[in-house]
Order: C-alpha cells, then structure tokens, then sequence
C-alpha cells in the first residue's frame, strides 16, 4: 500500500497533474489548496490537523507560483519515506554560491544571518530557517503542541523549535535560490524580531527561566531519574559529599533513582534509599524502600544512621512542616543524626527580576519547577526547621549549575567563579540554593529517658 502524502499549495495552484511523475507514482496523494483567511500559520495548522485526522502519512508545502521548483518535491520526500528523518527542509543555503548568484544581496545577508543566530540560539546546524519548502512526517507532528503556534510566518521558526525540542530528526535537503517580491524592510525587521525573540524564549526556558507551553516538547517520564548527581563543579551534590565521612551510615530521602548512594557506596559508606520511584538500572543500594515521602513515618528506623541526606526534594512535598515534625519524632532517640538538607532560593535575582517585570513562570527545571509545590528564602528555611525543633548548625548558598545548563565550558566556569563572589556579598539576593546543615534536637521522651536514669543513679 502506497504512503499517503496531503500536499499543502501556499500560493498559487497546483494540481496532482503538476507533480513530478515520481511524487505520483510512489505516493497516494491529495492537494490542499491554500484558502483560509487564517494565515500562513493558521493555514498549515489547519492542514496538518486534517493530515492526522485524516490518517496521512506525510504532509509536504510547495508555493504553486513557482518558487519552490516542484521537480525537487522527491529529494524533500526521499528521507521520510527511507524512515532517516521526521523533516525535510529545503535550503538555499547548502550551496551558498548558487545563493549568492541567484538572490538578491541584501536577502542573501539577511537570510543568512538571521539563521546563524537561530542555530547557534537553538544549538542545531541548520543553513537556513526562512524556506517554505518543507515536508513532515505526520508522527512527528502528532508529537508536538503546533496549534498554538502562531497564525504568521514565524510560525515556521515555533515548529522548527518544537520538532528539535520533541527529538525529531531533522535534514536538509538543497533546492534552487529564487527570488520573490517577499517582505517589505518593516514587515522584514518585525519578522525578524519576533523570530529572534521566539527563539529566545525556546532557550530561557531551556535554562529554566521562562515557560511557553508551545515549547513544553521534550518526551517524559513518570519518573526522577533525570535528577542525577552533579558533579565536578560546587553543588548541593558536592557539598554533601565532603561532609559525609567514609564508613557513615546514610540515609538518601528521595535518592531518584540512587546515582548520589551509588557513589557514597563507592566511598565505603552504608547507603538506604526512599524513593516512591524504583532505583534506576544499575544503581544497587544496600538497602532501598519504595515510599510516597508525603506519608509519615518513613519506612525506616532513624536510629541506625549517622546522616539523613535531602538534597531538592523537600520543595515537592505537600506539607514540609509535617514531614519535619515527623521526622524529628523518629529521630527522637538519636541525637546524634545530621540531616543535609537542600532547597532552591526563591529570593534569587533572576526570580526577583522576572516578578519585578511581571513574570512568575514555572517550568520544567530551575526554581520554578512545575513540581514544586513550597518555596523558601534563607529566612524562611530556617524559621521551617528552628520551629520544628531542629538546631541548625549551618547555611550556605550555593550557586547555580552553570557547567549543566551550559556545558563544561570555561563560560560556565567564569559564571560560576562570578557567582561564588556575589553570594559572599549577598547569599539571600545571588545564591540559586540554600544548603543546610540541622539536627533534630532531642525529644521530651529522650530527655525524661535520661532524666530518669540519672535520678535512678
């Protein structure tokens, strides 16, 4: 049975008698006539929906004016139907000196630019942005959110985004330059502006400073393994680690899929984890509970531990103060237990900046966490934990994990020696984490224990 290919005419018109006899021959095909007054944008959403719905297999955008050479509609297909790509894009830009000699200069700077920025924004290599020249898969676009893209032409730069976003493949295929009347300078300049900024949005987000349910494409999980230890640079993780003797027995509340146990076992400590997810493949611990941390007592004797680590979970909690009331009663005999305990800033600058401007966005990581149910300042933290009962021995911020959000860079690095000195002139205003070192105080029942024993002497 042949693939079924719905073929979108942008302008002009174009007929199944028009295709090349290659497109004919190896697709079942229909053309939808461009003839929504919704726009560009709209239009293309309203054809992929009735691709879907319809049970096509693949959609393809030709102009039937002529600028798009509809002898090249089977290179662009080729790739979908080998199954190598989820989208065909038709470049101008992989011959550059065809470009140059077939587009009028100022397009060609401009075209060319404005898609360097897009891929080093975006980190993809594509040679150019701005072709209309396009098929997809239609699985591909049952992955992403495209209806609430926009109904102009930089709906092309949001799909672009979400396709790379989802994991889709992408390729490039070369087509001949043409040239056309196109965009006047000011709808030019506004074009570009709202491209640039589309893809300035796609990356704050990406760095958890922004979210756009448009850009909201990465595949997911019920599950926390992708909270994994970091590493070679200063974190919650690392702090831990250097103050957690070899040989200490420990106790990792929400350990996510136990990556930190694995390396205090590796460090010759006893490590039990508690997660209401499984460990990850791999990860064996000596000892792990599948438990909900909402519901109390944990499922363990605290009595048998030197340290309780709690690094990024208690902001996902229902309710820390009965988590911490709990937990200092099953700690009631053991005055000796250190709990390490982390959580995000809420009062660090960029979220102070982003309410100053109007912006409180939660997203997919970062303080803003989607699953993050109770926020607190250095103040506030601590007021949690004195008024539960808890000595608390020590806070420091941390600063942000710069070498995971930007690569292992020396940028990264700089960022990270910059904030370090900013957080010694203000924890509260520039450190992204507060890390705590508490240990619940002994209970009435331990202390009326002692009391009595020392009567009795």
């Amino acid at each position: 049975m042949r693939p079924r290919l719905l073929v979108l005419v942008v302008s002009g018109a174009t007929t199944t008698a028009t295709l090349p006899p290659a497109v004919s021959e190896r697709f079942d095909v229909e053309v939808f006539p461009f003839r929504s007054p919704a726009g560009y944008g709209g239009s293309q959403k309203i054809a992929f929906h009735y691709a879907i719905e319809r049970g096509f297999d693949f959609v393809a955008l030709l102009h039937g004016d002529g600028h798009y050479a509809p002898a090249c509609l089977p290179d662009l297909l080729a790739p979908l139907a080998a199954g190598s790509a989820d989208a065909a894009y038709g470049s101008r830009m992989l011959r550059p000196a065809d470009a140059r000699r077939g587009m009028p200069f100022y397009k060609y700077v401009t075209n060319r630019a404005l898609s360097r920025i897009q891929s080093r924004l975006l980190r993809t290599r594509l040679s150019e942005f701005h072709s209309g020249y396009r098929a997809y898969s239609t699985a591909a676009l049952r992955r992403i959110p495209f209806h609430l893209n926009a109904d102009a032409f930089h709906f092309d730069t949001e799909i672009t985004i979400q396709l790379l976003l989802s994991g889709a493949r992408l390729t490039e295929v070369p087509i001949p330059p043409y040239s056309s009347a196109g965009l006047s300078l000011a709808n030019g300049a506004g074009y570009a502006w709202r491209v640039i900024g589309t893809c300035l949005r796609a990356r704050a987000q990406e760095l958890s400073l922004f979210f756009d349910r448009r850009f909201d494409c990465a595949p997911s999980t019920a599950s926390n393994v992708h909270y994994k230890p970091r590493l070679g640079f200063e974190s919650t993780h690392t702090i831990a680690l250097g103050l957690i003797p070899s040989g200490a027995r420990v106790l990792d509340i929400g350990c996510a899929g136990g990556y930190f146990s694995r390396i205090l076992r590796e460090r010759g400590c006893h490590a039990t984890g508690v997660d209401q997810f499984p460990l990850a493949d791999g990860n064996a611990l000596d000892a792990f509970h599948l438990h909900d941390l909402n519901r109390m007592p944990l499922p363990v004797d605290l009595s048998e531990f030197d340290h309780a680590v709690m690094l990024d979970v208690i902001e996902h909690l229902q309710s820390p103060e009965t988590f911490v009331d709990g937990f200092r009663a099953a700690a009631d005999r053991n005055p000796g237990l250190t709990l390490l305990i982390s959580t995000p800033n809420i009062a660090f600058v960029v979220a102070r900046l982003m309410l100053l401007f109007g912006q409180f966005n939660y997203g997919k990581r970062g303080i803003l966490d989607l699953t993050h149910t109770r926020l607190f300042t250095f103040r506030t933290f601590r007021r949690l934990f004195e008024q539960s009962g808890y000595e608390v021995i020590e806070m420091r911020g941390v600063p942000a994990p710069f070498p995971l959000a930007l690569g292992d860079s020396w940028f990264a690095r700089t960022l990270l020696g910059v904030q370090r000195l900013l957080i010694r002139l203000s924890r509260t205003w520039f450190a992204f984490q507060i890390f705590a070192i508490v240990k619940p105080k002994p209970g009435l029942a331990y202390l009326m224990d002692r009391a009595l024993d020392g009567r009795a002497r």
